[in-house]
């Protein structure tokens, strides 16, 4: 499936337009892959929604469901999905009510065992859809899996990276946003018990929808980077932070946490992150808030 896909554009090279050079290698256990669904919400980011969707086919992943619902794009993005057309399960590009409806409308034609959504300027890292995989192969009890995220630029080059820990909903109301869409991954059954995403939300839909996975799910952590955040001048969350600041707020409601308890939470997550060994990951942050705390004191 791979050699088959369109050759990327001239002088394009690496991830994601290239499989990686060592591909995936294939274990007894892959005869029992769950299928996974991947939805990708697209409206108008046709310079990113290529290398999205190349980053999910180029997994070579033998299970999977790809369905990409646009909003109605008029800037080349139709016809960048058309091109893969062959490799979509579904695709449709007419309006809609916005990115939550569109997630929706993925989800509810969703079939797999697994689902998530990939944003259309994100992407997966290779070997990502084994990674999860395997690991809810290991874990059959775990509803939710979740991964460590690279923040990348519009070049798809690498900033920083962001590393978890096991989420509980306990912790996302204490600090936030504990993980990312980028790297997460659910049961579909769950939609059975808590429904879909809520679109009265703009922002925070998120924050929103893995709080109420947790709710009812157990989460598991894969310690590797699965997905890739792009940070570029057109990001949804840095153009709405105020708005999302007050929809986060209007989400937590009555479960507003104490002082102590974010700093109990902050100490759970330190403590997990230096037991996987990310020393230096810690101590950069540190140096960093440092930093900031000096600068603050500095005399205009």
């Amino acid at each position: 499936m791979i050699l088959d896909l369109p050759a990327p554009p001239s002088g394009q090279r690496g991830w994601p337009w290239e499989a990686p050079a060592a591909p995936v290698s294939p274990t007894p256990a892959d005869a029992a892959l769950p299928r996974i669904t991947i939805v990708t919400p697209s409206y108008n980011q046709g310079a990113f929604l290529e290398r999205t969707i190349r980053s999910v086919l180029l997994q070579g992943y033998p299970n999977l469901e790809y369905i990409v619902i646009d909003g109605g794009s008029t800037d080349g993005s139709v016809e960048i999905i058309r091109k893969y057309d062959r490799w979509l399960a579904h695709w449709v590009s007419e309006k809609d009510r916005g990115q939550v409806d569109a997630i929706n409308k993925g989800l509810r034609r969703a079939t797999g065992d697994w689902v998530a959504w990939q944003n259309s300027d994100d992407v997966y890292c290779p070997g990502c859809l084994h990674a999860v995989a395997r690991r809810c192969l290991r874990d059959p009890g775990a509803g939710f899996i979740c991964a460590n995220v690279n923040l990348i630029d519009a070049s798809d080059r690498v900033l920083t990276d962001l590393r978890f820990v096991r989420p509980t909903r306990g912790a996302m109301l204490a600090e936030g946003m504990v993980l990312t869409n980028q790297a997460a991954f659910w049961r579909r059954s769950l939609h059975e018990r808590i429904g879909y995403l809520d679109d009265s939300y703009a922002c925070a839909f998120d924050f929103d929808w893995f709080l109420r996975v947790l709710r009812v799910a157990r989460a598991a952590h894969v310690d590797r980077m699965l997905g890739g955040y792009r940070i570029h001048g057109e990001t949804k969350s840095h153009a709405l932070d105020e708005l999302c600041r007050k929809e986060r707020l209007a989400i937590l409601g009555d479960e507003r946490p104490s002082r102590w308890r974010v700093q109990l939470y902050r100490l759970r997550r330190i403590g997990l992150l230096l037991a996987h060994g990310h020393l230096y990951y810690l101590a950069r942050a540190l140096a960093r808030r440092l930093r900031g705390a000096e600068m603050h004191r500095m005399p205009e």
